[in-house]
């Protein structure tokens, strides 16, 4: 499937209601709140290091989105938060999630020493340790996590 993986340099340019209506259908609230603190201010992903992605298919239409913040969470420095990551539904497992993760976690590694998530799905989970993630971290606020080998790392320690 043609697609095209693009940073989103404005969230409020950006019609993300598909996704929203139908990530609240699924259960999951976090695309809601995307919105709602990129609208207030609260995380717009413009810190050092931070990058918010979208994909859209061939006919324009957005049908994935994730993005990386500095990890809020953690002490040590150098360590990014992958956040909001969705993949439409009509569209998963055809690759698009896994190009996705790998254009943040590529993009991660001129600024971070390693990547965290936080998932309570098993398809999530199976997702993430496919793409070179480790769990069972024993952190509530991270379940997932990844060290990425770069110059960021190597300065870091």
């Amino acid at each position: 499937m043609p697609m095209n993986i693009q940073v989103i340099e404005d969230l409020n340019k950006v019609d993300v209601s598909k996704l929203v209506d139908e990530s609240e259908a699924e259960g999951y609230r976090f695309l809601r709140r995307l919105v709602n603190q990129y609208e207030d201010g609260t995380n717009t992903f413009n810190k050092a290091g931070e990058v918010l992605y979208g994909v859209w298919d061939h006919t324009g239409e957005l049908v994935a989105i994730g993005g990386l913040n500095r990890d809020p969470y953690s002490d040590k420095s150098g360590v990014g938060r992958l956040r909001r990551f969705y993949i439409s539904e009509h569209v998963r497992r055809q690759g698009i999630g896994t190009k996705l993760l790998k254009e943040i976690v590529n993009y991660g590694k001129g600024h971070f020493s390693e990547l965290v998530v936080r998932t309570d799905s098993s398809s999530a989970d199976a997702f993430y340790r496919a793409n070179g993630f480790t769990g069972d971290l024993g952190m509530p606020e991270a379940t997932h996590h990844i060290t990425l080998n770069n110059e960021y790392s190597k300065e870091a320690k």
